[in-house]
């Protein structure tokens, strides 16, 4: 079923460009067709601004068209918790929403319905949806919700600047893996995908340096410093879901104190992480914000007096290699393949993602499914103005 269904991706890409009913042939040709790579991916984050369950549903679609296979669905951030558990409704009756500086009430949740509606349409399209539930950092909308789960126990409100808090989950605190627990079970009750992404990214340790609890789990636990601390806490949300027969994938940092057993690591700052956790012998997902952020300008950066790393053109994109030549033979067999990122703080609204998804997410559909010895960026920028013309009918 999933070749067909990828096989009739390739057959509509043969057809006429036009709207509406048109009689056309087809050249009769052979294709000999598979994928590079295991992990062809794509992040959507519904965080910093609300996304509908049907703009969802046609981001599974554009996937599905270009034979990626993973939706990394981001649902958990300091400016909005988006996902309903049913243990703790705060989570969406305060986490959900935001007040804007104009006063202006802004967010939006998805009931558990909204989920299984999206995660049997993504089936039938054979896209694994990965959920990110974020731990330790990136959990302000969570902290506002139930302040008892920070390290101070002050009331909060729900983020509204972009960037990195200091207030994160108290490492010190067993009410706070009580609670991550059972966010997880229900997490787990809906996704059947085998991977959990816990984020583990951007976690300042200033709370946990002024903590005395988090102070005396270092102690107890014979811990050297709060790196080692962070990596106690992602070590033991592993262990749970490894009981529950997941995996556990997080961002590079979760390889800083020390990294979890199983894990497979994302290397978003560039490929440095991902070349050490295969090194370890752990999987690998290569997603590099040189070659692969989608929430950085699209035009070439040339003539602008802009900082170079706010573009990622069409043809860096196009030149990323999730393998390095650097890598063992062992090491290669650990990259699980790519993925891009489209964070959404600059991203407002449905019309912006798209408009920010092409024509790049076809440039990396092509890297990670292609023979490397296929790829030509010349032949590609030829091929791509025909696909822009389906982009524009659709």
């Amino acid at each position: 079923p999933i070749g067909i269904m990828r096989g009739i991706q390739t057959l509509r890409q043969l057809l006429p460009t036009k709207k509406g009913v048109v009689v056309t042939k087809i050249p009769c040709l052979e294709i000999h067709d598979f994928p590079r790579f295991s992990w062809r991916g794509m992040l959507l984050d519904c965080c910093r601004h609300f996304m509908k369950k049907e703009f969802v549903m046609r981001y599974i679609d554009l996937l599905a068209y270009h034979k990626m296979n993973v939706l990394h669905w981001h649902l958990t951030e300091d400016q909005g918790w988006r996902i309903e558990i049913d243990k703790y409704p705060k989570l969406t009756e305060i986490g959900a929403w935001r007040t804007e500086k104009d006063g202006s009430k802004y967010g939006g949740f998805y009931t558990k319905k909204d989920i299984k509606e999206i995660l049997t349409y993504a089936k039938t399209r054979h896209i694994t949806v990965v959920p990110e539930i974020e731990f330790p950092g990136h959990s302000v909308a969570a902290i506002a919700s139930y302040p008892h789960l920070s390290c101070t126990g002050d009331s909060i409100n729900v983020g509204t600047e972009w960037g990195v808090y200091k207030d994160i989950y108290c490492a010190g605190n067993d009410a706070v893996f009580s609670f991550m627990e059972d966010v997880l079970t229900e997490v787990m009750e809906l996704f059947p995908s085998k991977y959990i992404h816990i984020g583990g990214d951007e976690a300042p340790k200033y709370r946990w340096e002024h903590c005395k609890r988090c102070q005396q789990r270092i102690k107890e636990e014979h811990l050297h410093d709060e790196h080692e601390l962070q990596s106690y806490f992602i070590t033991r949300i592993e262990k749970f879901l490894n009981e529950n027969e997941r995996q556990l994938i997080g961002w590079d940092e979760i390889l800083e104190g020390g990294l979890p057993e199983e894990a497979t690591v994302m290397s978003w700052r560039g490929f440095e992480g991902g070349w050490e956790a295969s090194a370890a012998g752990h999987d690998v997902i290569m997603t590099p914000t040189s070659h692969l952020y989608f929430d950085y300008y699209q035009g070439s950066p040339d003539n602008e007096p802009v900082a170079f790393n706010a573009f990622t053109p069409l043809k860096r994109v196009y030149e990323f290699r999730p393998v390095l030549d650097s890598m063992s033979v062992e090491q290669k067999k650990h990259v699980l393949g790519g993925q891009a990122n489209l964070w959404a703080e600059y991203v407002p609204n449905e019309a912006h993602s798209e408009y920010m998804l092409f024509p790049r997410l076809a440039a990396l559909a092509e890297v990670v499914w292609s023979p490397e010895n296929k790829l030509d960026w010349e032949d590609f920028s030829v091929r791509i103005r025909k696909m822009m013309e389906r982009f524009e009918v659709m």
